[in-house]
């Protein structure tokens, strides 16, 4: 019997991502890596990897993101926004969930679910976005990934500016001077992201 795999591939403003799934939406294959504004070069990659699992199969794709329209107008193949993509996917496997935030490359947008959608982003600037945590990683000669690990292994939270890079750094660089724990500055940076979602995007609601 052939396999019939479902792949999405979104391609970011900093990064491109792709799934595929069976018919059983068990995961087959999946990655995730930065473009380097070379978005044709890292796709042809992705696909090449994929290759081994996809070959015998027939594949339905779909493609998102903010970079993803010009993709897939070329290769004449179906786009869906992002958010729709995420709301989707967040009935089909967390139907309970209440409201999602998605941390992008140079935006950051919140979305409430329910019997009204409601959807808030914060597209003015990079503050708590996925460039600023780059930003703030680098300080640290990690990077987003890194942080992560760091910030587990936290003890105290200090006050980083989460609206502007610039301001953060102002905050980090004395506290790395000063011989502040690497795993108390990651998880301040974290927690400066948190407040920027919720004083930029929440805005008081729960």
């Amino acid at each position: 019997m052939e396999k019939l795999y479902k792949i999405g591939l979104d391609i970011g403003s900093t990064t491109v991502k792709i799934v595929a799934l069976d018919d059983k939406a068990n995961i087959v294959f999946k990655k995730y890596m930065r473009h380097y504004s070379d978005i044709k070069k890292s796709v042809i990659m992705m696909f090449k990897e994929a290759r081994p699992v996809l070959q015998n199969a027939k594949v339905t794709i779909m493609i998102s993101g903010s970079g993803g329209i010009g993709i897939s107008q070329k290769l004449d193949m179906p786009f869906t926004q992002e958010v729709i993509a995420c709301t989707n996917a967040i009935e089909m496997f967390i139907p309970d969930t209440d409201v999602a935030v998605e941390l992008g490359g140079e935006d950051a947008k919140i979305t409430y679910l329910g019997e009204s959608l409601e959807q808030r982003m914060n597209g003015t600037c990079a503050g708590g976005t996925g460039a600023f945590i780059d930003q703030m990683a680098s300080l640290l000669q990690t990077d987003a990934g890194g942080l992560n690990e760091l910030a587990k292994n936290y003890k105290q939270i200090y006050s980083v500016a989460s609206r502007c890079g610039v301001f953060a750094k102002s905050d980090i660089q004395p506290l790395l001077n000063e011989g502040a724990a690497k795993e108390d500055i990651a998880a301040s940076v974290l927690q400066a992201v948190v407040n920027q979602t919720i004083s930029g995007l929440a805005q008081g609601k729960p």
